[in-house]
C-alpha cells in the first residue's frame, strides 16, 4: 500500500464532506419508499429483514408476507413472528422445483397477495415486507399489473419492500430504490455445503 499523504487526505475528506452535507441539506422530501433486492446472489431477504429489524428499533408497526418459503422453518419466522408490532405471515409451499403443480402455486399466490393488499392499503403499516414476491411474478402466478397498482396506491409514507430474483423490469421503472445482487461464490454451488442455520435458514 502507498504511503498517503496525510494532509493531501484531510483535504479530500474536508472537499467530500462539504459535498455530502449539501446533499443532505438538499434532501428535505419525506416519502414512503418502495424498495426491490433482487439478483442471483445470497443476501436479497436478509436485506429485507435488516431493514425490519431497524424500523421495529424505531417503533414502526412491520408486515411481512413470503410468498414462496413454508415448506420449512426459518430462524428470521421464529425470531420476528411473536414480536410486538409484526403480522408475520408464510404463504408459500417451497420451491416452485418442489411444488411442481402451477395451479397450486397460483392459488397459494393469490391468497398471499389478498393478505398483502389488505396490509397495503392500511395506513398503520409503516413497512411491509414482500419476500420472494420477484419469483411469483416471473412464473406468472399474479398479475403484473395488479401488483404495481396496488404497490403504488399505498399509503404516502409506508415502505414496501421486495425481494427475489428476476424482479420485473416495470417494477424496477416503478421502484425508489432498487439493489442487485451479484453471485461471486457459494458454499452451496461451489462446495456442496448444505444450507446452514443462521445462514440460509
Amino acid at each position: 500500500m502507498k504511503d498517503v499523504d496525510p494532509q493531501r487526505h484531510a483535504e479530500r475528506m474536508a472537499i467530500k464532506q462539504r459535498i455530502m452535507n449539501e446533499r443532505i441539506a438538499q434532501a428535505d422530501k419525506e416519502q414512503g419508499l418502495l424498495l426491490v433486492h433482487t439478483g442471483s446472489g445470497k443476501g436479497k431477504s436478509s436485506a429485507g429483514f435488516g431493514m425490519l429489524a431497524r424500523a421495529l428499533g424505531h417503533g414502526m408497526k412491520v408486515g411481512v408476507v413470503q410468498f414462496i418459503k413454508g415448506a420449512f422453518s426459518t430462524g428470521e419466522e421464529a425470531f420476528f413472528r411473536d414480536l410486538p408490532n409484526v403480522e408475520y405471515h408464510v404463504m408459500g409451499e417451497g420451491y416452485t422445483w418442489d411444488t411442481q403443480n402451477r395451479e397450486r402455486d397460483i392459488e397459494k399466490a393469490e391468497a398471499a397477495w389478498e393478505v398483502a393488499r389488505r396490509m397495503l392499503a392500511d395506513s398503520s403499516f409503516d413497512m411491509v415486507l414482500l419476500d420472494e414476491l420477484n419469483i411469483a411474478l416471473h412464473f406468472e402466478y399474479l398479475n403484473l399489473d395488479r401488483v404495481l397498482d396496488d404497490l403504488q396506491a399505498r399509503p404516502a409514507m409506508q415502505h414496501a419492500i421486495v425481494t427475489g430474483r428476476y424482479a420485473p423490469k416495470a417494477l424496477i421503472e416503478l421502484a425508489d430504490t432498487v439493489t442487485e445482487m451479484k453471485l461471486v461464490k457459494h458454499a452451496f454451488k461451489d462446495q456442496g455445503v448444505k444450507a446452514q442455520k443462521g445462514v440460509e435458514l
